[in-house]
């Protein structure tokens, strides 16, 4: 199917060219979504009637996209989620869920313009892609951990290989400064009591 690109679509085309996509993406996607007309008599005489209006709403919206990609761009949001020891999510963390995490910190976007690849599904950082223009993209982290304490911990650069390992390292410690306490308690129960030796020293048959 020929359609008119109503803007920028990646990998397809500038706004006011006329390509041929399937059948299934234009209907499903590119008409509904008021990205492409059907490219016929009518509406190439339409498109080029609206096509300097398009253009210069086109420059707004990217100018205050532009604007927005400076204050988004290279933030970090958490997402608090349960996670195995290995770090696998019980769950995923999906497009919404980084929407509704950049929400919370004051950014306004829709779950749509967040482009995952695949769902999340382990602890980390995740660098995810965010169109607030069909020509303006930023990138921002999504930090999933089981805590705030721990998203911290990967803020700062530490993996949950590195966390499990610290934490097994700790369990040793403590462990072992539990056995030497002991050790020591049971030391200075054998210094307490009388030495037997003491006591059998030979004796007369006259005592």
């Amino acid at each position: 199917m020929d359609v008119i690109l109503l803007e920028r679509v990646a990998k397809l085309g500038q706004m006011g060219e006329v390509v041929s996509v399937k059948e299934g993406y234009a209907r499903n996607y590119l008409l509904p979504q008021k990205k492409a007309l059907r490219a016929n008599a009518s509406n190439l005489k339409a498109f080029e009637n609206v096509k300097a209006q398009l253009e210069v709403q086109n420059l707004e919206t990217k100018s205050e996209a532009d604007a927005m990609a400076v204050k988004l761009g290279g933030q970090q949001f958490i997402v608090i989620r349960s996670a195995s020891d290995a770090g696998a999510l019980y769950g995923s963390v999906t497009t919404r869920d980084a929407a509704d995490a950049a929400k919370a910190d004051g950014f306004t976007i829709d779950r749509k313009q967040v482009a995952l690849s695949r769902p999340i599904k382990e602890l980390g950082l995740h660098t995810v892609h965010v169109n607030l223009h069909p020509e303006v993209t930023v990138d921002i982290t999504i930090n999933v951990a089981r805590s705030a304490e721990e998203a911290q911990l990967q803020a700062a650069g530490k993996s949950i290989q590195e966390l499990a390992a610290e934490e097994e390292a700790a369990a040793e410690f403590e462990i072992a400064e539990l056995f030497d306490d002991l050790g020591a308690a049971g030391m200075d129960d054998d210094e307490g009591r009388p030495d037997r030796a003491s006591d059998d020293t030979p004796r007369s048959d006259d005592d």
